[in-house]
């Protein structure tokens, strides 16, 4: 079925413009409007690129902070300027509007300088993973045609080869100090170009096994960040704390991108680690954080959550997996200044579709909130007709936050786009008044700590190992992490089992990212479980 074709479902027609959901709580002027062969609804108020939204903050808010990091403390003037000179900086290389930077560097300054220098020139950046392996790296470089690469100064675990990536004008080292310092920034060019531009590409694992580029859109980012602006209340002053990969969609668009719209401060933290991130929040005054709940149960965890003073912490966004209700008490217990609030949403919708209201968090802790000002939500069966309010589905998400494809990938596009909406494949059902709830997931999918492991992505690899038969992957329960990997392998007749687990291990290391290698391995005498069909049943192993 092709995207824009007719038998949209009729969620739009019972929403309509004023309808349910955070439309219904917050009245802001909405119009209709085509976009990416889509009528969408969109903020009639708004600016036409994330760039001249980001320029007019960082204008308005001069001497505020802007990106405190480990290396480097910046105003919003001195982002700009620097952000001009990394500009200045590219364009002497080539880069112009439309042309693909790659870049892989973890939470640190220049990742925001970098961001904003591509903004400025029309650029499109490509964020990749620091912890990904150097054939990650070539995969996604090669996809999106990237001219230039910039990493951090000692990149682990590696780089592609030059060969590897014909692409590649050059590959460029960024440590501590100013990138490209020897450039002029008043010489910068400006071209942000249209807000139906790709701004940046961000690559999801997918289930056949190959990344897929989501390309996000001025339209896209703009309209996320003033969800996250009016979802969460966010003002001038407010600082973030961003512990969550800058390279992800949450950490790029709902820490830095939201907070510096507002001329907010983004505090970064380059790992998270429980007690470090305490005491940053505490240091630095920080109202906003945006994480999986993990990450709040080992802050729970710490004994300096009662002894540090966080009265500044106002609101603690969560999303990627449930907040039991147990952390949810303990928080405000903890930090009674504190108020929680879910999201969901995905790369594909450019961070959130929905927003909890923080005085239902409490009383509604099975539900990811309702759909936000320009999102429509429809819960949709195998047959393609919506549900009724409380039955289960499948959840279609539309609006303008929804990207218009993946790069260069037709079959994906069409596969998990229609009629305007994207398929989440996620399993759930909605109420009467719009809140959402998510049952299940459709896809093959392990959560990890937040992070999305495709288990077929794994499955893949492992399968090209020489002493493995047959290869199947599923998550496990960890009261930490939510999930962990857990890789069911059966090895080639006369293989030796522990001669071959550290072999696997080996070849997981060299050719996964850390958070998608198997915790666990069960390697296994018996064939794999299998149905009438000869598909395995992934159930029977999960029981096992």
């Amino acid at each position: 079925m092709a995207d824009g074709a007719e038998g949209a479902p009729n969620a739009v027609h019972r929403q309509g413009l004023q309808g349910v959901g955070w439309r219904a709580r917050q009245p802001v002027a909405l119009r209709r409007e085509v976009h990416f062969g889509r009528v969408l609804t969109c903020f009639a108020d708004r600016p036409a690129t994330l760039w001249d939204m980001l320029r007019d903050a960082m204008e308005r808010a001069g001497d505020a902070d802007a990106v405190l990091a480990q290396e480097a403390r910046l105003t919003h003037a001195q982002l700009a300027r620097r952000g001009a000179q990394v500009a200045a900086g590219l364009a002497r290389r080539g880069i112009a509007r439309g042309d693909r930077v790659a870049l892989q560097m973890g939470n640190r300054a220049a990742f925001v300088e970098i961001w904003i220098a591509c903004l400025r020139l029309g650029a499109v950046l490509a964020p990749m993973n620091p912890r990904w392996t150097a054939r990650e790296i070539a995969y996604s470089v090669n996809d999106c045609e990237a001219k230039v690469l910039i990493h951090e100064a000692n990149p682990a675990p590696g780089l592609p080869a030059p060969e590897a990536v014909p692409s590649l004008m050059a590959t460029i080292a960024a440590g501590d100090a100013l990138l490209f310092a020897e450039a002029d920034p008043d010489a910068a060019p400006t071209s942000p170009g249209r807000e139906e531009d790709a701004a940046v590409i961000l690559y999801t694992s997918g289930t056949t096994g190959n990344p897929k580029g989501a390309m996000l859109t001025h339209l896209n980012l703009v309209h996320s960040v003033i969800h996250y602006q009016l979802g969460m209340e966010m003002r001038a002053g407010d600082r973030t704390l961003l512990s969550v990969p800058a390279s992800h969609v949450t950490g790029l668009v709902a820490n830095i991108a939201a907070l510096l719209s507002v001329g907010g401060a983004v505090v970064m933290q380059r790992a998270f680690k429980a007690r470090a991130f305490l005491e940053l929040a505490a240091a630095e005054g920080v109202t906003h954080s945006l994480m999986v709940p993990a990450m709040y149960n080992l802050c729970l965890r710490d004994e300096a959550i009662g002894t540090l003073d966080l009265g500044a912490w106002r609101l603690g966004g969560y999303g990627g997996a449930p907040m039991p209700p147990a952390t949810i008490a303990a928080m405000a217990c903890a930090v009674p200044t504190l108020s929680l609030q879910q999201a969901y949403g995905s790369t594909e919708t450019t961070s959130p579709a929905t927003l909890m209201p923080t005085e239902q968090t409490a009383d509604k802790p099975w539900s990811v909130g309702l759909p936000l000002h320009c999102a429509e939500i429809a819960v949709m069966d195998e047959a393609g007709r919506e549900v009724p309010a409380g039955a289960t589905g499948e959840v279609w998400i539309r609006g303008p936050m929804v990207v218009p494809g993946y790069w260069a990938n037709a079959e994906a596009t069409a596969r998990e786009f229609f009629a305007g909406f994207w398929k989440s494949g996620d399993l759930g059902r909605m109420d009467e008044e719009g809140h959402v709830q998510i049952l299940d997931r459709k896809k093959d999918m392990i959560n990890r700590a937040g992070y999305k492991v495709y288990s077929v992505e794994v499955e893949n690899v492992l399968a090209r190992h020489a002493d493995v038969l047959e290869v199947a992957v599923t998550g496990y329960p960890c009261e930490v992490l939510g999930e962990r990997v857990r890789a069911h392998v059966v090895l080639r007749e006369g293989v030796a089992a522990e001669a071959a687990a550290a072999s696997l291990a080996e070849h997981a290391e060299a050719e996964l990212a850390d958070y998608k290698r198997p915790d666990d391995w069960r390697l296994r005498d018996a064939p794999l479980p299998r149905n009438a069909n000869g598909k395995v049943v992934k159930r029977d192993l999960r029981d096992d």
